[in-house]
């Protein structure tokens, strides 16, 4: 009830930009109600066997989806593996840390024209960018998740004579899953943004390619619409992200008193 009770400031920015919208009558600022009809026209108008969604949500929403997911699944990939493997060695991070920091420096978008030039326009790039610019937060968080380690956990995989293997997957990777799922979520963010960046540079489909498109076409209402629906998707994937990260790390929320 108290969180619902903190929304309360929602209905009333829509109320007055509602005024405001239609006092102006500006196409390039429509009111929330004309934002939500344009949403219902171009991605929810569509039979109740497709789940509502339109030709044009099926052809732009779910390769975006795939984009993303599969850009942030092997970032997650990449980070986690080489996190551990870096934390577990202070030597081999003192000497790739000043790479990783260059790395990281790089905004992901200005690579762009790197990998058209390496892969050209498709598939790959948009994979490419997306990767590069989500690992950096699992690579770091991974790496601080297993130096924080409790070294009496450790100790312990040693007086058991656990391999190294074993004390990566029972010991290891456990206790720095905090962390780990913390970078994880915010790369997952990161993600979308970098989905719909490289849509708009040199896609054919997807969610930014229409965004594009709706703006060349001075379609203001088509925008917001499309902006919307960004918002939304964002929530929604964050929203199951935590759900997910609660069941997983229940452990640790009882250990810590965490609600």
């Amino acid at each position: 009830m108290k969180a619902v009770a903190r929304l309360w400031v929602v209905p009333v920015v829509l109320a007055v930009w509602e005024i405001a919208g239609r006092a102006i009558r500006d196409t390039d600022f429509p009111p929330p109600t004309t934002i939500v009809s344009r949403m219902h026209e171009l991605w929810f108008s569509g039979p109740p066997a497709r789940a509502f969604l339109t030709e044009e949500a099926i052809a732009n929403i779910l390769p975006s989806l795939g984009r993303m997911f599969g850009g942030w699944v092997l970032a997650a990939l990449i980070g986690i593996v080489a996190g551990m493997l870096l934390g577990r060695s202070r030597t081999a991070t003192d000497y790739v840390d000043p790479l990783i920091e260059f790395g990281r420096a790089v905004p992901p978008p200005l690579l762009l024209p790197v990998f058209l030039v390496l892969f050209h326009a498709g598939l790959t790039t948009q994979l490419a960018t997306i990767v590069f610019g989500v690992v950096w937060p699992v690579l770091l968080n991974s790496i601080d998740g297993v130096r924080s380690v409790d070294p009496t956990y450790t100790d312990t995989a040693t007086v058991f004579n656990l391999s190294r293997l074993q004390r990566l997957r029972v010991v290891i990777f456990p206790a720095a899953s905090p962390k780990i799922f913390a970078g994880l979520r915010l790369s997952l963010s990161l993600a979308l943004i970098l989905m719909v960046i490289t849509e708009l540079i040199g896609g054919t489909d997807g969610i930014g390619y229409r965004l594009l498109n709706a703006q060349r076409s001075f379609d203001g209402a088509g925008v917001w619409a499309t902006i919307a629906l960004l918002g939304v998707l964002g929530y929604v994937v964050n929203s199951l992200f935590v759900l997910a990260e609660r069941r997983v790390l229940v452990w640790h929320r009882q250990a810590t008193g965490s609600p």
